[in-house]
């Protein structure tokens, strides 16, 4: 049976990341953003989430089987978040009503469902790690939450499945992406070789000493197109992570001897990369410049106060992967491999020099 993908989101880290997959396996992809970039295989679909006419207009045809929705929103406060990324949700599934063609939908979400909402992150009553699909939701407002809404609510009128996907921490190749730990890491190693400052952790005592998890954009896109092709996924929530752990304080040491540099052991005094690297974006394009590197933007690579909220958490975030391996998902990546082969295709891209 011919199997047609639309990925809402795909210029970014885990939308890219699903086209590629999806690509890969024979079917045929849609791509929407609004300045879609080329990529193999995957045919561009100009459109903003928000423009519910021009978005009817721009998906009139296509008549997808299944929707894949890897893209958000933010806005300067929570009530923003949720009327903007709900709505983003409310009016793809409008424009697709008409040909009826959609079989299931995938939504990409976060551990923002159980952490709370950048207004209230990691702060009240929160579910105990592991994290579990079974805990529920926190009792506070959540764009995530009202995405979810949105998409039960097109689900139950149209009559196609749907799968919920929270990865923790993604780990992946995206430049212009606003939440990008593995980038950002790179290039604040780069810089620390490149002008001999100290490589310093810049989170909690917390992060560098407890377990945690993270989820490399391979496992999460293999994650995604299972549920949507397997019937004992349909209508569920997961969990997706790699399905390793490991502390800070082993990881840290482990990029830094990629990079060939030295790491510094944690002295429990947080030093945040927006303040690291606050004055780096003349030194970045010293560097690109130096080496012919593909991006002079710092601003483009680096997202320092997304690696500042992660690493700095007051608590353990270790995330339960049982419920997809119960139903038959086995994917697994070591997460200081996802980092290394993600530097490898840096250097390979020229985003970050070679040795």
């Amino acid at each position: 049976m011919s199997r047609r993908a639309l990925v809402a989101g795909v210029t970014g880290i885990q939308g890219s990341a699903l086209a590629r997959d999806l690509v890969s396996q024979g079917w045929e992809v849609f791509g929407l953003a609004r300045r879609p970039a080329g990529q193999a295989g995957v045919a561009p679909v100009a459109a903003d989430l928000l423009d519910a006419a021009g978005l009817a207009a721009s998906l009139g045809g296509i008549r997808p089987t299944h929707v894949f929705l890897a893209t958000w929103l933010r806005m300067p406060s929570e009530a923003g978040n949720i009327r903007v990324n709900a709505a983003m949700v409310r009016n793809l599934f409008d424009a697709l009503r008409p040909d009826g063609s959609v079989e299931h939908a995938a939504l990409v979400t976060g551990l923002k469902h159980y952490l709370g909402p950048f207004e209230a992150y990691g702060r009240g009553a929160l579910p105990k790690t592991p994290f579990r699909e079974d805990q529920g939701r926190l009792d506070v407002e959540n764009f995530y939450y009202a995405q979810e809404d949105a998409l039960f609510a097109a689900a139950g009128r149209d009559g196609f499945s749907w799968s919920i996907h929270r990865p923790h921490t993604v780990i992946g190749k995206a430049v212009g992406n606003a939440m990008n730990m593995g980038q950002t890491l790179a290039v604040y190693a780069t810089i620390c070789r490149e002008t001999g400052r100290p490589f310093r952790f810049p989170g909690s005592q917390v992060q560098w000493d407890s377990l945690t998890d993270m989820t490399d954009t391979r496992q999460l896109a293999a994650q995604a197109i299972w549920a949507s092709t397997s019937p004992r996924a349909r209508n569920e929530d997961f969990n997706v992570v790699n399905g390793d752990v490991f502390r800070w304080s082993w990881m840290w040491h482990r990029i830094a001897e990629w990079f060939g540099i030295a790491a510094e052991d944690f002295d429990g005094i947080p030093r945040p990369l927006e303040e690291q690297m606050a004055g780096d974006a003349e030194i970045w394009a010293e560097i690109a410049g130096r080496h012919g590197l593909a991006e002079r933007d710092l601003s483009r690579l680096a997202t320092p106060w997304h690696t500042d909220a992660d690493l700095g958490r007051p608590i353990e975030v270790v995330t339960d992967m049982s419920k997809s391996r119960k139903r038959g998902f086995t994917g697994y990546v070591a997460t200081d491999d996802a980092f290394f082969e993600l530097f490898e295709e840096l250097r390979a891209d020229r985003i970050i020099p070679g040795v």
